[in-house]
């Protein structure tokens, strides 16, 4: 196989949840611009459209459509309208998440903070496992990515509920390697360090960037395009035989809000 190839996604379809922006925006497009027919789903349908139009325009293949992944239904309708307009899904990128930021003050959060956190970032991404498994099992092709964070592994203040969501996040997928891999189906997941988005911006000061450059040897925060890198190559050929494992993308260092 020629190193075009190993990247080559023509003929494949794409999911990526939270794509109106960020990472999602970013993995939508590296997607596109791999061959993949990416249907772009987000809350907010006009950003969803919006990067469906730009892949368009530059000569991609994508579709938008609205989904709350906090609504079993619209989940159900998403992976429908994929298959619908593109055939199947081939590719799932389980993008949209809630939380993190060091704002649980875990003495003033409630169980009902605690359940739309894990309904976001754990329950939406297993539901969407489990409807697109079937579809990729028959098309011969599939790989799950899971966006999960640094904070899986960190211990930060003001971080349990979002951080242990998402440490169950990585070993959900690690568990369901060995259910999908004899279906033909990869699930692995990317773990962002600090990397320059909104939700980071809302909280980033110059003194918390230099603490977290501190100790990041690669001498910057991320961007978007670095995770959506990460991304690809789980959802390419070249990591055919890689299942179960979580990257963390975070420069080789730790970036904590302390």
């Amino acid at each position: 196989m020629n190193n075009d190839a190993l990247f080559d996604l023509t003929g494949k379809v794409a999911v990526v949840t939270g794509g109106g922006d960020g990472i999602g925006k970013a993995s939508c497009e590296i997607l596109a611009a791999a061959g993949a027919a990416v249907v772009v789903s987000d809350i907010a349908l006009d950003k969803a459209q919006k990067v469906a139009d730009d892949i368009t325009a530059a000569g991609g293949k994508s579709a938008a459509v609205a989904c709350n992944v906090l609504q079993s239904d619209d989940l159900v309708r998403l992976i429908d309208f994929a298959v619908e307009t593109f055939g199947t899904v081939n590719i799932l990128v389980n993008n949209a998440g809630l939380g993190g930021g060091g704002r649980e003050n875990p003495f003033k959060i409630n169980r009902a903070y605690v359940e739309r956190i894990y309904a976001i970032n754990l329950f939406a991404p297993w539901q969407l496992c489990k409807l697109a498994a079937p579809h990729m099992q028959k098309s011969g092709y599939g790989s799950i990515i899971n966006i999960t964070s640094m904070s899986s592994i960190n211990n930060s203040p003001a971080m349990a509920i979002y951080g242990s969501s998402k440490a169950a996040l990585n070993h959900m997928a690690s568990n369901l390697a060995y259910d999908y891999g004899p279906m033909g189906i990869r699930i692995n997941n990317v773990g962002p360090g600090a990397t320059r988005t909104r939700a980071l911006a809302s909280v980033l000061t110059p003194e918390i960037e230099a603490k977290m450059l501190a100790h990041t040897p690669i001498h910057r925060l991320g961007e978007v395009s670095d995770i959506a890198g990460a991304v690809l190559y789980f959802a390419a050929p070249i990591s055919a035989w890689v299942s179960g494992q979580t990257l963390m993308v975070n420069g080789g260092g730790v970036q904590t809000l302390d």
